[in-house]
């Protein structure tokens, strides 16, 4: 060890290099999440040439070699020459962080990308990207290798079209899966496509065995959103409320429908980049509402009951005000702060107030022209509150109940020995039988067991109150020891770690949706913080001879199978689980449990709404949306990053 410290050791990363060095700063990780940010960066840009009026098509295409084609009939990015450095401005974008034309306020009013990094990002995160541009009559081309250019930017034929496309293969070296996944990407432009109206996006995949094409337009813009949000629920008011206007240059519009289920769902977007975090246009909204609805409660003297006077226990929260309600709030600000390059959130305190204002005027206007509708919300937020003060008041009776009994544990939970919440693990595990082979396999010291029998209730369509009435609901929940919703303390959790261990089939994957949606709902915290996961159990065993081989997938399968027959065409034995409960419990440690083989994937918040669509889709009353999604998940096994 040397205590030097000299110049010489400070290094200066240069051009794309830190991109390289630090990945996880520029696109959040280089996992799937990061991955996907990739094509997002690229598909915001001719999303900001949608909202400058000078795009309406956008394609992505998904081509049979795994790369990634965005195409848009947009301006074009510039490639004459750049006038301080002295190459073609096309080169200066790829190549350059912080180069773009975002910083000029006359080449876009708003935009998503502010840093002028997403595309140079792109290139330097890339084994090889390709762009075309048509622009000025010429058609321009260059190609490039992990950022560094392999050819000059070069003029290839004359156009009568303006737009860029660009082909890029992400780089094995940075990333820890280069398989785009059709449906995150689908998702994604659905969102733009929704809040964009004026844009057509195609998606389309044309790897081996994906084939398909999907078209998103949609001209009734937020309010055709919500009614899709809402499509397997049950509505108070037969159509969305939708508002916009303008304060001090700040652009509002919000879509708002209140169901008769208890969640409240509003997505927040902010120059077309979903805010998952939301900011400051969130909190003014949720002022705006509260004002708005407490106002008429008491202009209507709503809380009194005949010749009794007010209920003082019973006050109107903002809580109240947004139980069952679905939205969707999109503004639109030159100059937007966000919490790092991902722009998870906002932070411009000059947008709390506009939101405020336009949404508390419009709202209070809509409200005086619809008694109707607005007697039934006014009577769905008092019942709200009534339902809140209920099932605090049975949250209380659990508290006591517990301390009562000691804090008992559930009969069925086989704890482990540790005391020492980081290495302690949860196993949730499907079903009777697998539970008991998941005992005898466990380690003791530091798995723990419980057995759930059944699918759990469906949260998603339930109240706080009901919830905490299920058996196997209030299991999980004692056995976590957090506590749940307003009585949640993640710093009390029992284990570090909280396996979901379900069959390999659909009706496990329909209990696995069940119970992450459980966590979506109740316990985000757990996911926020990287502490639950999938157990991947395999879906066959394959044998030849005294040899064994644990097989996971239907591809993997097939794979392996080739290779163990090899050219003699041996007969290879094999056996489909169709559930954790065929195998044995040294089976089901070697393949499942054990620390040093098994395969898990750990659960983000991308994974939990996704979890929360599958279930909205399977359980809907949307046939063709069903069909869609059967059909193109017929031959996949799982979804899952392993």
């Amino acid at each position: 060890m040397t205590g030097k410290y000299t110049a010489d050791n400070i290094k200066v990363l240069k051009g794309l290099d830190p991109v390289r060095k630090r990945p996880g700063m520029y696109i959040g990780s280089t996992s799937g999440t990061g991955l996907h940010h990739l094509v997002y960066e690229i598909v915001d840009n001719s999303i900001d040439e949608v909202l400058a009026g000078y795009c309406d098509q956008i394609n992505v295409t998904i081509l049979s070699d795994g790369s990634i084609e965005v195409e848009d009939n947009g301006r074009g990015i510039p490639c004459d020459m750049h006038p301080t450095e002295k190459k073609s401005a096309l080169e200066v974008v790829l190549t350059t962080l912080h180069a773009g034309g975002k910083f000029n306020k006359d080449s876009y009013k708003v935009s998503g990308g502010l840093h002028g990094v997403g595309l140079s990002i792109v290139n330097a995160l890339s084994e090889w990207l390709y762009i075309e541009v048509h622009q000025a009559g010429k058609i321009y081309v260059q190609k490039y290798a992990r950022g560094l250019p392999q050819t000059t930017v070069e003029v290839v034929g004359e156009t009568d079209k303006t737009g860029t496309k660009i082909r890029f293969y992400p780089d094995s070296q940075i990333f820890s899966t280069t398989e785009f996944d059709f449906d995150i990407l689908n998702t994604r432009f659905m969102e733009q496509a929704f809040l964009n109206p004026q844009v057509t996006i195609k998606l389309i995949d044309k790897r081996e065995d994906e084939q398909e094409e999907v078209v998103h337009h949609y001209s009734g813009g937020l309010s055709e959103f919500v009614t899709y949000l809402l499509k397997n629920s049950k509505t108070l008011t037969p159509d969305p409320i939708y508002i916009s206007g303008a304060y001090n240059d700040i652009e509002v519009e919000l879509a708002i429908q209140y169901t008769k289920g208890s969640e409240e769902k509003i997505r927040s977007y902010v120059n077309n980049i979903n805010t998952v975090d939301g900011g400051t246009h969130l909190t003014g909204f949720r002022i705006a509402l509260t004002k708005s609805i407490n106002d008429y409660i008491k202009k209507y003297d709503l809380l009194s009951s005949g010749k009794k006077k007010k209920n003082d226990e019973l006050q109107i929260i903002g809580k109240d005000t947004r139980e069952g309600l679905v939205g969707v709030l999109s503004i639109k600000v030159r100059e937007p702060q966000f919490e790092g390059q991902t722009k998870a959130k906002l932070g411009n305190e000059e947008v709390q107030e506009a939101v405020n204002h336009v949404v508390k005027d419009k709202l209070t206007e809509y409200f005086d022209i619809h008694a109707d509708v607005t007697k039934r919300i006014l009577d769905r937020v008092i019942q709200a509150a009534k339902a809140r003060l209920a099932a605090k008041k049975a949250r209380e009776m659990v508290r006591r109940k517990s301390a009562l009994e000691a804090s008992t544990l559930p009969g069925k939970l086989a704890d482990c020995s540790t005391k020492k919440r980081e290495k302690s693990e949860l196993f949730i595990v499907e079903g009777d039988s697998a539970g008991g082979s998941a005992k005898q396999a466990r380690d003791r010291e530091f798995q723990a067991i419980l057995p759930l029998r059944g699918k759990i209730l469906n949260v998603e369509k339930s109240s706080l109150d009901k919830v905490l009435k299920s058996d196997t609901i209030s299991d999980i929940i004692t056995a976590l020891g957090t506590g749940i919703d307003d009585d949640f303390d993640i710093s009390k959790s029992r284990y570090g770690k909280i396996f979901i261990m379900t069959d390999a089939d659909v009706d496990g994957a329909h209990i696995r949706t069940l119970i992450l949606t459980l966590f979506f709902r109740h316990f985000r915290e757990m996911i926020n913080d990287g502490m639950v996961y999938i157990a991947i159990p395999p879906l066959f065993k394959l044998t030849l001879g005294k040899e064994s081989h644990y097989v996971y997938t239907e591809k993997e399968q097939v794979q392996i199978m080739k290779e163990l027959r090899g050219d003699t065409n041996r007969k290879v034995g094999v056996q489909r689980y169709k559930g954790l409960g065929e195998m044995n419990p040294e089976q089901l440690w070697t393949t499942t449990m054990d620390p040093s083989t098994r395969r898990m994937a750990k659960v983000t918040m991308e994974d939990a709404e996704l979890a929360d669509s599958i279930l909205t889709t399977l359980m809907g009353n949307d046939v063709e949306d069903r069909r869609r999604f059967i059909t193109h998940h017929a031959l996949q096994v799982t979804n899952l990053d392993i």
